[in-house]
């Protein structure tokens, strides 16, 4: 008999056929008469009920029935005469393919903190609130390669060792197959990674625009979606040491369309979600509304995470300037009254309390900021004619902040390598990408959004850590 999965069984289809469902246990009750046990098999948030009648099954029989053990079921799938199921199946046969013994097993029907769980990273996706998580992770990344591949986009893998250094902070992991006690030394003391096995000093990927670049000069529409690494030493709900991102480059593109593009993007993907993982989000919207409760009132969600949303799904995002955001910041009360707790001047690098006070108290939508101070921004975005700023763009999300950041580029040869020099980068170490100002060079522009950002965003989680499956941390690289 082919085995058929819990989400498959819920719909009915099989109703009055004999059927064979595995998985695992999450709880089993029951008296002398007749054991109820709900199995999960990870295909849905919800559990099947399987009833097991004394008639059929002796107590001996199901001792090693226990939450968490796995399980192979054959029976009539029925309409269930309980409340809270449509269906369930009335066992004839129960095979315990793999026992978990109750008393050592970490996952007991209680309310674990997250904290907990992500100690046993390898044990939590067996939970409701990890399951959604990561049934909505994957078809939020089925949507990206939807979204690109209905637009002719073409997916480009960029290298995760590299030798450059996209954003310029210097935060990188090195790269090295080096003795570290006794590395080769050059005459004047440093090392020597002239002898290393790439021939040079070698990091893993911040980025994987530059190279991104160069193919979107061949293509015209590209996009890379893959691991990227940094070296911060940062302990926040917001960063991690390994993380993914999407980063299309479009030839022919500018600004404006940059971000036209960025803003139907998030819609499309966030839309997809809502409409494959509606169960999901709506099981940790509940969780996230319990969880708001024990909030202070003035903290509280203005929105349910759905019609969060929703809200963005069926908004038109905001566009405003940087010059223009700031003076909306100076002017606000919240300013006066001395309620941020960061300066607000022109020229500062905006804080997430500012960016979530535009969209979620000013606009109350999601918004785009343009046109950064070029002293805060990256050498590669283009120069305004001002001469003070940069075609940068911020998209700014309710909940969250920032969420995507993405520029026009600066296609213009002169002025690129002027600003490389502004910020300590030597024409030869980069001379692969003045080429493509060089040799056909033409207007063009891209933008990056951290998955995990938005997997955040989509499931209402606080934590960065919680959102990818095994989080990379300062002093945690567990599992």
């Amino acid at each position: 008999m082919q085995r058929t999965k819990v989400k498959d069984l819920l719909t009915g289809a099989e109703a009055g056929k004999d059927v064979l469902l595995k998985g695992w246990v999450r709880t089993k009750r029951g008296n002398k008469y007749v054991n109820f046990i709900a199995v999960n098999d990870g295909s849905t948030i919800n559990t099947i009920q399987v009833v097991a009648d004394a008639n059929n099954f002796t107590e001996e029989a199901l001792k090693d029935v226990t939450t968490g053990a796995a399980v192979s079921i054959t029976g009539e799938l029925v309409a269930s005469q309980g409340k809270g199921q449509a269906f369930e199946v009335q066992a004839k046969t129960i095979e315990v393919l793999g026992k978990a013994d109750p008393e050592a097993y970490p996952l007991q029907k209680k309310a674990h903190s997250l904290e907990f769980l992500r100690e046993i990273a390898h044990l939590r996706f067996r939970t409701n609130t990890f399951g959604a998580v990561f049934r909505v992770r994957n078809t939020l990344a089925f949507a990206v390669h939807r979204f690109f591949n209905e637009k002719g986009f073409v997916y480009m893998h960029t290298p995760i060792i590299t030798a450059s250094d996209a954003e310029g902070a210097g935060e990188m992991f090195r790269v090295t197959t080096l003795d570290p006690i006794n590395p080769p030394k050059t005459e004047d003391g440093q090392v020597n990674y002239s002898e290393d096995f790439f021939g040079k000093a070698t990091n893993l990927t911040v980025s994987g625009q530059l190279e991104g670049e160069l193919a979107a000069m061949a293509f015209s529409d590209i996009y890379t979606f893959g691991p990227t690494f940094r070296a911060e030493n940062s302990n926040t709900t917001r960063h991690l040491a390994e993380f993914w991102m999407i980063e299309p480059e479009m030839a022919f593109y500018d600004l404006k369309m940059n971000a036209d593009l960025a803003e139907e993007f998030i819609k499309y993907i966030i839309r997809y979600a809502l409409e494959n993982n509606r169960e999901d989000i709506e099981f940790l919207g509940q969780r996230l509304t319990e969880e708001d409760k024990a909030r202070p009132q003035n903290e509280r969600q203005e929105m349910t995470l759905l019609e969060k949303l929703e809200f963005v799904v069926n908004n038109d995002f905001e566009r405003v300037t940087y010059t223009e955001a700031i003076d909306i910041l100076l002017n606000s009360s919240h300013y006066k009254k001395k309620k941020f707790q960061y300066e607000v001047s022109w020229g500062i690098d905006l804080q997430s309390e500012h960016e979530r006070y535009l969209v979620e108290k000013h606009f109350k939508k999601p918004v785009i900021v343009t046109d950064y101070p070029k002293d805060i921004k990256a050498f590669y975005m283009r120069l305004n004619d001002d001469g003070k700023t940069v075609a940068a763009m911020d998209i700014l999300a309710p909940g969250i902040g920032e969420i995507v950041g993405g520029s026009q580029r600066e296609e213009r040869l002169e002025i690129l390598v002027e600003r490389m020099k502004g910020v300590g980068i030597h024409e030869e170490d980069l001379w692969w990408y003045l080429d493509t100002r060089r040799f056909g060079g033409c207007p063009h522009a891209g933008f990056g959004l951290g998955f995990e950002r938005m997997v955040q965003f989509v499931t209402g989680m606080g934590n960065i850590r919680d959102v990818i499956p095994f989080p990379r941390t300062p002093q945690n690289a567990e599992f």
